[in-house]
């Protein structure tokens, strides 16, 4: 097994997979890992689908257009789920909340979604296995892949993780210095033009020069161009069909 500073500080993604399934005993530890994932309150407002049906992840990848959800071993999809709480109500008698229409309530179950795809991708990347995060699974046609999956309602895809033995090797992406990310007692803008400049400079030279398949992206502009596509998903209306009436 990987140490941790291996683990967390030489993680790629990695994007192509071996033909290869991965053994009871790894998935195993990975779903103990997201068992112990830390959640606001210990509520869980979270599930998992795990996926290792072919003609289901070859469905899931013509939807997305992300090829590593066909070639990959195994691939899980994590959702804020609200609906055990409307389970466990009906059980014992008591009125249920509407928490997950507020944007605090998708809040907290996006972020307990997030941080148990975070214990999976370490404990993958600990046992020698690779991943990549797939959001594409939320904003590509997130209606359908719930039908696919049988979600019900009170339960929302956050995001996809393909996982797998590696059939590459990436090379590591660079990061924002720390003085973007870490701020000390308050937030910095000194520095921050320069910084964010020079950061988008290194990104380019890596996009050219990269092992594999190389680009002409730069951070700033490539990013925009993520965010304005963004600007088009309606997520809103997707959440209302689950069930999450976000401030109504």
């Amino acid at each position: 097994m990987k140490s941790v500073r291996e683990t967390l500080l030489q993680r790629t993604s990695v994007r192509r997979y071996q033909r290869r399934a991965i053994e009871p005993e790894k998935i195993e530890f990975i779903y103990r890992a997201i068992q112990n994932t830390q959640t606001s309150y210990n509520g869980q407002q979270y599930s998992v689908i795990a996926i290792t049906n072919q003609p289901l992840k070859e469905e899931i990848e013509a939807i997305t257009g992300q090829k590593q959800i066909k070639t990959c071993a195994l691939f899980l999809v994590f959702c804020v789920d609200y609906h055990k709480q409307q389970v466990i109500c009906e059980a014992k008698g008591l009125r249920p909340s509407r928490f997950q229409d507020t944007i605090d309530g998708y809040t907290v179950g996006v972020v307990d979604a997030a941080l148990a795809m975070q214990n999976a991708v370490v404990a993958a990347e600990a046992i020698g296995l690779g991943s990549c995060c797939i959001g594409y699974t939320r904003t590509a046609d997130p209606g359908k892949i719930s039908q696919l999956l049988a979600l019900p309602e009170g339960v929302a895809i956050v995001c996809g993780l393909a996982i797998g033995y590696p059939a590459e090797t990436p090379d590591l992406k660079p990061k924002q210095p720390l003085p973007l990310l870490i701020h000390q007692n308050r937030y910095h803008t000194e520095q921050m033009k320069t910084l964010l400049l020079e950061y988008d400079q290194e990104v380019s030279h890596y996009n050219r020069t990269r092992c594999g398949e190389t680009t002409c992206n730069d951070w700033g502009g490539h990013i925009l161009d993520y965010h304005r596509h963004g600007e088009q998903y309606e997520l809103l209306k997707y959440l209302a069909r689950q069930g999450l009436h976000i401030g109504r």
